[in-house]
């Protein structure tokens, strides 16, 4: 599948930054599940100064931008990606850090007796790692019921547990603490998701867990739909927990508060192309309209 996606994020400041650090994760995976065929990351609305890019151990491309005197701007990612079901697996990735430092725990995804205990019960008499980390994520998905705006941004996979409702987000984050407790190597993805009916989640930007099983690597799970990901997701990156994985991270020096907008689209690329011939012709025939008066 060949999948269009537009995100852009703007930040307002009531008062201009004297300094804007951003460090940006935006960029695709390149491994066997996905191809980029063309894509952008651009500063608007100011002059950004690129600074240090390079590849991760995760295999992740990170780039950092500084700003000074800001009272906006607007960061725009956009591009096309030719995606493959691989069945979650996360073949062809060229990464240094090995599964067992994703062990770690963080404080999002600290394991208490409660994610323990759902653990154990979870994958008692399943044989195998495949089995384990599919009896995880249906566990999550049983106990922790998808529910847009129930947590906050730190809402821990403990807390959300105990509440039974979160987003994608706490699903992640308990998946990988309860892998922990089976001595399951867990991480958290940020991506896109091409969302349709069927699926649990609206918001095309998305996160999910990929849980190391023995045999097969690294194996996605969004708890959220039930699934493992297939070709309507675009993989961005990784991290212990949401912080470590944030496709956007930064720090603005200067007092005053900070307003975001975030706006992301992932369409099929041919249904975007005749999107955008329908609004060239439309503005063609205002300009034309406008001649005629």
């Amino acid at each position: 599948m060949r999948l269009h996606v537009r995100h852009r994020t703007g930040y307002t400041y009531d008062t201009p930054r004297r300094t804007v650090v951003q460090s940006l994760r935006l960029w695709p995976t390149e491994f066997d599940g996905q191809k980029v065929h063309d894509w952008s990351v651009r500063i608007e609305g100011h002059d950004a100064q690129r600074g240090a890019a390079f590849r991760d151990g995760a295999g992740d491309w990170i780039e950092t931008v500084s700003l000074m005197n800001v009272s906006g701007m607007t960061i725009v990612v956009e591009g096309e990606v030719e995606t493959a079901d691989l069945s979650g697996v996360v073949r062809g990735l060229r990464e240094k850090v090995p599964p067992m430092a994703y062990l770690r725990p963080t404080r999002m995804t600290r394991l208490d007796q409660g994610l323990r205990d759902l653990a154990l019960t979870a994958v008692e008499g399943d044989d195998g790692p495949l089995a384990r980390a599919h009896a995880i994520a249906r566990a999550v998905r049983d106990h922790i019921a998808y529910t847009p705006g129930s947590t906050e941004s730190e809402t821990t996979a403990e807390e959300a547990l105990a509440m039974g409702k979160g987003v994608c987000q706490d699903q992640a984050h308990a998946a990988i603490a309860m892998a922990r407790a089976v001595d399951m190597p867990g991480r958290y993805v940020v991506g896109y998701l091409q969302a349709n009916e069927d699926s649990a989640v609206s918001q095309a930007s998305h996160a999910w867990a990929e849980l190391w099983v023995d045999g097969l690597g690294w194996v996605g799970f969004d708890a959220a739909n039930g699934c493992c990901p297939d070709e309507r997701y675009v993989r961005l990156g990784s991290g212990l927990d949401a912080h470590g994985a944030a496709p956007i991270r930064g720090r603005a020096q200067g007092a005053g508060s900070e307003d975001m907008d975030v706006d992301v689209r992932v369409l099929d690329a041919a249904q975007a192309q005749s999107q955008a011939q329908s609004q060239t012709q439309s503005q063609q025939g205002q300009t034309q309209t406008q001649k005629q008066q």
